[in-house]
């Protein structure tokens, strides 16, 4: 009797690790299966009017992502291009239902720049690395794993993987060419101020900065000893059957020296050029696996309990994870109809992968106007409630 036990229990523990007993997972080079919003009970005349307004919320701006690239960040002193950028495609987005297509529009297959979504591909990245045992905790300060100098002085020397994850490290220094205070800064002072300010204490503060999110890519290609492209293909696009177009790069002046080989460290967003260039279908393969606690088909690809770590609020911002943005107070305007348990993952552009646990939800968005995203996702929300 025990034995039969066991054996049951062994076919039954992924599904109760997992929670989830009904998603679908589509096979690699398949089609993807559809549903009818009827299927799930949902207010299907409601939701295909929201879907009508989603076609006609594209981004107006110019789809030539270098010249959107320098216009967006012009207030920037020493801001530059070093990385590639592509133009851009129309407006495009998908809709799962319990990992079913219920929605689609615009061309899918278009591989694109998605800017600063990149960010929580890299904190996923760092969960591969958490899982294998390369970091052992992210308590632990990151110069006792790189030790080329980056993290030597009173203040970066007490950084942990942590603040990097979280955008609350305030690092000091520069990176590929690139200036951490020089990076988004304030509207108020000058260079001088900027340049001399006084620090903030690791973990205390949050603040938005490209520059410390590449030397958090830096880092982990430094314990990897890998491409982190080549982590990423390994050990999560394969395994959830993505296409091979996507793409992920640094900057021409990116490149380092690792074992005697020459890598690139790539970029976490496209603020400079660089970063993840993917299309909506492998988008939304990412959100599902996600959605799943980081499972796909039942099979383990990254920890739950780094799902868990990535998308609990930190101390400097209770709407910012690691790398993963919450709605824990409702405060950002673009997408505060979504629940307190939802989050989602937002780059420049109107670039988005927005993940409703409660409703088993994962809607991609591409080039969307930002000022139309809060309604139609509330429009989405409430044909779930009927």
């Amino acid at each position: 009797m025990m034995k039969i036990f066991q054996k049951i229990l062994f076919i039954i523990l992924p599904y109760l690790l997992n929670g989830q007993t009904d998603y679908y997972y589509p096979l690699k080079n398949s089609e993807w299966e559809t549903k009818s919003p009827n299927d799930f009970n949902i207010e299907s005349k409601e939701f295909y009017r929201a879907i009508e307004i989603a076609k006609e919320s594209a981004n107006r701006d110019t789809k030539d992502l270098r010249q959107a690239i320098l216009k967006g960040f012009e207030s920037e002193p020493y801001h530059q291009i070093i990385g590639p950028t592509k133009k851009r495609g129309e407006s495009a987005g998908v809709i799962l239902k319990n990992g079913y297509i219920i929605s689609k529009w615009g061309d899918l297959e278009r591989v694109d720049m998605t800017f600063s979504v990149t960010k929580s591909y890299l904190s996923t990245v760092a969960g591969i690395a958490f899982d294998k045992g390369l970091i052992n905790a992210v308590s632990e300060p990151v110069k006792d794993y790189v030790w080329n100098g980056k993290f030597n002085g009173k203040h970066n020397s007490k950084i942990t993987w942590e603040h990097l994850l979280n955008q609350s490290s305030d690092w000091s220094g520069e990176l590929w060419g690139g200036l951490d205070w020089a990076d988004r800064p304030p509207r108020q002072g000058g260079l001088d101020e900027w340049k001399f300010r006084t620090l903030n204490e690791p973990g205390t503060k949050f603040e938005y900065n490209d520059v410390r999110v590449n030397l958090l890519a830096y880092s982990l290609l430094e314990i990897f000893r890998e491409p982190l492209p080549k982590i990423l293909k390994n050990h999560i696009m394969d395994p959830i059957g993505a296409s091979t177009t996507w793409r992920w790069y640094g900057y021409e002046n990116s490149w380092i020296n690792i074992d005697g080989v020459k890598v690139q460290s790539v970029s976490g967003g496209g603020h400079s050029g660089g970063g993840l260039f993917i299309n909506t279908l492998d988008q939304a393969r990412f959100g599902l696996l996600i959605l799943s606690n980081g499972y796909w088909d039942n099979k383990p690809i990254v920890s739950d309990k780094w799902i868990k770590k990535a998308i609990s609020p930190s101390q400097p911002n209770e709407n910012y994870g690691y790398m993963w943005w919450l709605n824990q107070n409702k405060s950002n305007p673009h997408l505060s109809s979504i629940s307190s348990n939802a989050f989602y993952a937002s780059g420049f552009g109107g670039n988005y992968i927005i993940i409703e646990p409660d409703y088993d939800l994962v809607i991609v968005l591409r080039w969307f106007d930002n000022n139309k995203t809060n309604e139609f996702v509330k429009m989405i929300i409430e044909t779930m409630k009927n």
